[in-house]
């Protein structure tokens, strides 16, 4: 009978959440230079609330497309 926790599946979901991580920064970094203004100043100074919508729908489609692809 294996341990309840195994250092073998702690190690690797650690490294597959930094992985994903790190995909969706490199995805923000991709969009923020694809837009033609700074999404961080038209958020935050200009209170564009339909942008910050519209961005945070992005980020969590992301967000699954990598936790689908992580899991199998």
């Amino acid at each position: 009978m294996e341990p309840l926790l195994n250092l073998k599946y702690i190690i690797a979901s650690l490294v597959y959440s930094l992985i994903g991580i790190l995909i969706l920064v490199i995805t923000f970094w991709i969009v923020e230079i694809a837009t033609p203004d700074n999404l961080w100043k038209e958020i935050l100074e200009k209170q564009n609330k339909a942008l910050a919508i519209i961005f945070g729908a992005f980020i969590i489609a992301i967000a699954i497309i990598i936790a689908s692809a992580i899991q199998g």
